[in-house]
């Protein structure tokens, strides 16, 4: 994986739609609650705000209303340390945010996920509009499959921008995040074939693995197999136990394709879920955030990753919210097999 350094003002830059979300306090019903908190989110918006907590300089690319809501958002998103410098304003009379509205579960009711993200700026973003200098001021750019399922539009941008990044010597980081109820398994296999030459991070989980690129074999087979069909560096596979809604098991394994080694740790266990939202972009933003300050390790990439998506369960939102000592606190303890202490002094 080489990392170009040089005169790169940003470590990393995300692209992908902003959402408002819209949530019952505590576990109140959708369907009869009275008010609703809202908060800031969108898959990349959360990779790029939890890599900037650990102390990297970040920035997102997106469109968004210059109304009253619109300046909501991008404030929120400043005071995590997001740049936003790359943000598109949307002067339409018309223009709108992505919605969603979450509904928390406790067993045996599941959380339920209503979006309302059509027609909203984001949609009418057009690769002309996003300066020609930022595909050479970072050192690596993320994306998702959500980005790119959302409309041909959206598509086409994100394969184009995908190839610009990389012409310009940026490491390209890509997560499959399939979304069934974006796209189908066939759609996305075939649109995301198409960047796999340009990607050097490759995010896929095992189930998706499996049913939407029809890979066969063990977990780490499948890792393997997508370094040797295309010049990925480094292949990352979070693995996550859902005992009930409000308890859950995480861990990862990470594939260094040039060393030919797996990368693992032992899961957190039992981790006291608050909020699972967000938590596979947590991971994403640890693992980068080790990747990128250092130097490719894969090991601290596991370890970092594991923390922050692990801590950001337990925290409501979408965003994670913890800074480097913090998560370098949880690896500690983590790590330690003796008494600890019940508090954090």
């Amino acid at each position: 994986m080489k990392d170009n350094k040089k005169k790169r003002t940003f470590d990393l830059v995300t692209f992908g739609q902003l959402l408002l979300r819209l949530s019952p306090p505590n576990n109140e019903r959708l369907m009869r609650c009275d008010v609703f908190e809202k908060q800031v989110g969108g898959a990349e918006l959360n990779v790029a705000t939890g890599v900037a907590l650990l102390g990297l300089h970040t920035g997102i690319i997106s469109k968004l209303p210059s109304h009253d809501i619109g300046s909501f958002m991008k404030g929120k998103i400043r005071s995590y340390g997001v740049s936003d410098d790359f943000f598109i304003y949307d002067k339409n009379p018309g223009a709108r945010v992505g919605i969603y509205y979450y509904e928390n579960g406790a067993y045996p009711r599941k959380p339920k996920v209503i979006y309302d993200r059509a027609n909203s700026s984001f949609y009418s973003l057009d690769i002309d509009e996003i300066p020609e200098e930022v595909y050479g001021a970072t050192r690596c750019f993320h994306t998702s499959g959500i980005t790119m399922a959302l409309s041909q539009k959206a598509r086409a941008t994100t394969i184009e921008m995908i190839k610009r990044f990389k012409a310009a010597g940026t490491l390209v980081s890509f997560d499959v995040n399939f979304r069934g109820n974006l796209w189908t398994g066939e759609e996305a296999k075939e649109c995301i074939e198409k960047i796999l030459p340009y990607v050097d991070i490759f995010f896929c989980s095992e189930d998706t693995a499996r049913l939407t690129f029809k890979k066969t074999g063990t977990a780490k087979e499948m890792m393997k197999s997508f370094t040797e069909e295309y010049p990925i560096s480094v292949v990352a596979a979070t693995q996550r136990i859902v005992h009930s809604p409000k308890r859950h098991t995480f861990g990862s394994v990470m594939y260094d394709a040039k060393k030919d080694e797996y990368y693992e740790e032992e899961p957190y266990r039992d981790i006291e879920v608050v909020d699972r939202i967000g938590s596979g972009d947590a991971y994403i933003s640890g693992a980068l955030y080790g990747l990128l300050a250092g130097d490719g390790d894969c090991m601290k990439a596991v370890q970092f990753g594991n923390a922050t998506s692990a801590v950001k369960n337990t925290i409501p939102g979408d965003m994670p919210t913890s800074n480097l000592e913090e998560i370098e606190t949880i690896i500690q303890a983590h790590n330690h097999k003796g008494p600890q202490s019940e508090m954090a002094r």
